[in-house]
């Protein structure tokens, strides 16, 4: 019995016919609301952080990229498969409006360099200096070449996804067709994400790869100066702590105070896109804000109230190595789409489903990278300034408070309107 493979790797929409095999209707190019999405993005990256990575280690992964491969996935799922798939990734609800919500957050995320990069042009005109937001959303489907793919599933996945669809020879030549996907991947992530399928991940069984890559750089909204950045101890999870490089800046940020936490937000140009830090109030108290931490929490500190603080952060650089989430989806319950049991993969609306050759997911590739400096901060200086002086100005504020990022924290990388999490980590030692 053939058991053809569906590689989903990471980074690194009605024709009667569509209609009939149960596939969403097209998407217009407007209408869609990102929460949905939003949602079930912040409620799978909790769930992989918990259940994926180890605990009181640095961890780092995207549950956009991680969630926009798995949505067009399960645009070809059916059955049993498709249920179990709903549940592991938190799709409530009707599947079009579903994929419409990932098609709005993708729009929404698109326009956030566009603005930025009009605001640059503008300062310039000024004669101040700024950079723009770089914000790069790429998908491609790459399947076997004289496949019987259903049509209905690439017309979605390209209209919907901005997912084309490129013919490869995985039968013949599975080698080069990992370097070429792993090239493509490459060059969409500015040679951040490498080698994002290993040696041997694609074999001549391969019938498809479904891929995200997302690339973000983001100059800070307030410059971090970069002459007050010294050197600062860091109490890890365990053992001594360490000096390590410690930016500081006084400023308005966004700040909450929650039971046993503290929720910081630090925005980037524009203000669309923020860093979020939960910071424990203890600082052995990581594992219990991970265990009541839900995406709700998550979705409600993107919008956390400003308050003028004094904050101290340390550089960081993560680069964690290849991450297959196979085994942690199936543990979450997604059996059936890696084939567990035999026999019971079922993606009849991607391809027809034959007693002899049918689809299934063979393994689930994610790299991820994330470099948090000086350099990208400063090209929002003039910005800053101008804000900082007029609250400088025109109001007498309370005494600054002060936070000092010191111990093991999660971080996230939000799209501040609908909350999603691009990015979501753990810091628990920093050297």
């Amino acid at each position: 019995m053939k058991r053809m493979k569906t590689m989903v790797a990471l980074g690194v929409f009605c024709t009667a016919a569509a209609c009939k095999l149960g596939l969403p209707p097209a998407l217009a190019a407007e209408g869609g609301d990102p929460a949905p999405a939003a949602q079930a993005i912040n409620a799978l990256g909790l769930d992989l952080m918990a259940k994926g990575t180890e605990a009181g280690a640095n961890a780092l992964l995207s549950p956009f990229s991680i969630q926009t491969a798995l949505a067009m996935t399960y645009a070809g799922a059916a059955g049993d498969t498709r249920a179990e798939m709903a549940r592991v990734l938190h799709y409530a609800g009707e599947e079009t409006p579903l994929h419409a919500s990932f098609a709005a957050l993708q729009r929404a995320l698109d326009e956030v360099a566009r603005r930025t990069a009009e605001q640059a042009e503008q300062m310039k005109k000024f004669g101040m200096g700024g950079d723009p937001i770089t914000l790069t959303v790429a998908n491609r489907l790459f399947g076997q070449t004289g496949y019987e793919f259903r049509a209905p599933f690439l017309e979605l996945t390209k209209d919907t996804y901005k997912a084309p669809f490129q013919p490869m020879d995985f039968v013949k030549n599975a080698a080069g067709a990992t370097r070429e996907i792993n090239g493509w991947v490459e060059e969409k992530t500015r040679q951040r994400i490498r080698d994002l399928i290993p040696a041997g991940g694609l074999d001549r069984e391969t019938r498809l790869v479904l891929v995200n890559a997302i690339y973000m750089k983001a100059p800070w909204q307030e410059v971090f100066p970069a002459g007050a950045t010294k050197p600062a101890p860091f109490h890890p999870a365990a053992g001594a702590a360490v000096d390590v490089p410690t930016m500081v800046h006084k400023g308005n940020f966004g700040y909450a105070q929650h039971e046993g936490f503290k929720a910081v937000t630090v925005p980037y140009s524009g203000g669309e896109l923020q860093l979020l830090i939960l910071l424990p109030d203890e600082k052995n108290g990581l594992a219990a804000l991970e265990a009541k931490l839900t995406p709700e929490q998550l979705a409600a500190c993107a919008r956390a109230g400003s308050s003028e603080l004094i904050l101290h952060l340390p550089k960081f650089k993560l680069e964690p190595p290849l991450f297959k989430l196979g085994k942690v989806l199936q543990t979450l319950g997604m059996k059936s789409a890696f084939n567990q049991p035999k026999g019971s993969a079922n993606f009849d609306r991607m391809a027809p489903r034959k007693p002899d050759d049918y689809l299934y997911i063979s393994e689930v590739f994610h790299k991820t990278f994330l470099a948090l400096d000086e350099k990208g901060t400063e090209a929002a200086a003039a910005t800053a300034v101008a804000m900082a002086r007029a609250t400088a100005v025109m109001m007498n504020p309370p005494k600054p408070i002060e936070v000092r990022v010191d111990h093991p924290f999660l971080f996230a990388i939000q799209h501040r309107p609908s909350g999603a999490c691009l990015f979501l980590g753990r810091i628990t030692q920093l050297h």
